[in-house]
């Protein structure tokens, strides 16, 4: 007799076990820092993007280990569109961490137009 609550079936095995799914079971938040994403102003997109970018909105990290101008580089998306990226002098162990295979995403905190410039604030999370 089968005293699990939950009936392990084939199918919720490969749930668990595929994180491409999106779904990653049993996880929690860590929150690591809060930053301005860096070079919006070089994305050519922003204006397109930029109704994407509400409080709250989960962004996608992406890092860049053959960026000729900082090897430690992560990318900040959103929508599939690169908007920015994390600052360099704040990169170093998240990308560290991000090669070593852990999970990180960032969340908006707000945004503001300064001249041509968008200012946008996130924050910072490993998934563990």
């Amino acid at each position: 007799m089968n005293e699990s609550i939950l009936p392990i079936t084939p199918s919720l095995l490969a749930l668990l076990s595929n994180v491409e799914s999106g779904i990653i079971p049993f996880t929690h938040e860590i929150f690591l820092l809060e930053i301005v994403v860096a070079g919006t102003s070089y994305c050519n997109d922003i204006e397109a993007v930029e109704p994407f970018i509400v409080p709250e909105k989960v962004l996608t990290l992406k890092r860049e280990p053959n960026n000729k101008f900082d090897e430690f580089a992560i990318a900040v998306f959103c929508e599939n569109i690169r908007v920015g990226y994390v600052p360099a002098q704040m990169n170093l162990v998240c990308s560290r961490l991000m090669d070593a295979g852990k999970l990180f995403f960032c969340r908006v905190i707000s945004k503001e137009w300064l001249n041509n410039w968008l200012k946008i604030d996130v924050n910072i999370y490993m998934v563990e």
